[in-house]
């Protein structure tokens, strides 16, 4: 599978792609519209970057708990409940007078839901598509993110200029009620991937598997740090310059469009082993000059020059498919998405803190600096760890899979030890 017009014939693709691309659009919309209207309602920089970023922290309570669903509920049913509860709570959110305290609460719920729903998408990606076709139509779905953002971003500045904030929540209520439509009639019915009950028990079993293995521990840091660090420079656009927020998130947006592009379509198999370490430092060098406070058209160009970079977690997503079993497809690509929106919930609340003590571009260049330093202390380590070794080779994947295997004996033997 080489091409996007491939992934649009393969059966139920399409569905989940328009799916996709509809939450995203009402997470955007309606994201703006609420840390426009807790800025505006509490002028805290802090609770700005948290009503846009929070629902990500209540991912490392769900992917503690949670997870284990996505591989063992329905894909479509989990699906279609994902969004209209989203719905519900994005309609709550724009109650008139509704207290912060209340917004938060429900900010918390959603997060939690959504720490099973990104492994249940991801897991059905990876149904649909053969391990080949992957890449592809996570770079696609990632285009998908990177569009609809710039559209949402775009259509709620104008909603919330306009109308008010609470017309950009009424508007993301909708989108999520069509995301719901779709993704039941569009999809067809599947059992779950793995057998039993769901349980928090389960769910720590298989976090520990998915973990024991040094590889892919690296995977995961590299998924999750870099890229949570510079969200939170993202979370500080509106206090930075609240009236052209839209347009720099629009810009971010863009780049990220343009990275997912590259890598996914034109970047040559020879050249996805080295590139990740250095599009991660592109990724964060950008937005160094925010300590420089720039004008909009040098910030809106290094904005969009520097997504770019996330690009890179394509990359890390194939090296994380390569070596995880495929009946652990959904916990680990959840396992991923809930630690990658919990470090951007911490980063987020991290940038609010820093910009209270200092300033909001002293924040955004104190945290691309501590980007750079993870990027380069994970390349370090890498190459350490692999050295005489091709990244994503056979070699590779059979060391990765005999130490799993390693340390699930010793799991076992530790059970066994203690039961006698």
């Amino acid at each position: 599978m080489r091409t996007y017009r491939e992934l649009f014939r393969t059966p139920e693709f399409t569905p989940l792609f328009v799916t996709l691309s509809t939450q995203i659009a009402a997470m955007t919309v309606a994201g703006l519209g609420l840390a426009t209207l807790v800025y505006r309602d509490t002028g805290s920089p802090l609770l700005s970057a948290l009503a846009l970023f929070g629902p990500s922290l209540a991912q490392v309570i769900g992917a503690t708990t949670l997870l284990s669903a996505a591989d063992r509920l329905p894909p479509r049913a989990a699906i279609v409940g994902i969004a209209l509860l989203f719905a519900l709570g994005t309609a709550v959110q724009s109650l008139p007078g509704l207290p912060v305290a209340a917004v938060f609460v429900m900010l918390f719920c959603q997060g939690l839901i959504g720490s099973v729903g990104g492994g249940v998408r991801m897991g059905l990606l990876n149904d649909i598509l053969s391990r080949e076709g992957y890449l592809l139509g996570r770079s696609l779905l990632n285009i998908a993110v990177g569009v609809c953002q710039i559209a949402g971003y775009g259509a709620g500045g104008l909603l919330v200029a306009l109308l008010s904030p609470r017309g950009a929540l009424l508007t993301g209520t909708v989108l999520y009620v069509c995301a719901a439509l779709c993704a039941r009639f569009g999809l067809s019915r599947r059992a779950p991937r793995a057998a039993g009950r769901p349980s928090v028990a389960e769910t720590w079993r298989v976090n520990r598997r998915l973990w024991s293995v040094p590889a892919r521990r690296r995977i995961y840091l590299a998924l999750w740090v870099p890229n949570g660090l510079i969200v939170g420079c993202e979370s500080l656009f509106v206090p930075y310059d609240s009236a052209h927020a839209a347009l720099l998130f629009g810009c971010a947006a863009a780049g990220m469009l343009a990275g997912d592009l590259t890598v996914g379509r034109f970047l040559p198999q020879r050249w996805r082993g080295r590139l990740a370490s250095p599009l991660q430092v592109l990724l964060a060098a950008p937005f160094l000059l925010f300590a420089l406070r720039p004008a909009l058209p040098v910030a809106a160009v290094a904005v969009a020059v520097a997504t770019v970079g996330y690009g890179a977690s394509l990359l890390f997503q194939e090296r994380l498919m390569a070596l995880t079993p495929e009946e652990l497809s959904g916990q680990a690509l959840g396992l991923h998405f809930s630690g990658m929106l919990t470090l951007q919930g911490v980063s987020a609340v991290l940038a609010g803190v820093l910009a209270q003590h200092t300033s909001v571009p002293t924040a955004m260049a104190v945290l691309a600096g501590l980007s750079l330093a993870v990027t380069a202390a994970l390349a370090h380590a890498e190459e350490r760890g692999t050295r005489d070794r091709k990244p994503g080779s056979a070699l590779l994947l059979v060391t990765a899979r005999r130490s799993e295997a390693g340390a699930t004996g010793r799991s076992h033997r530790r059970a066994e030890s203690s039961e006698s």
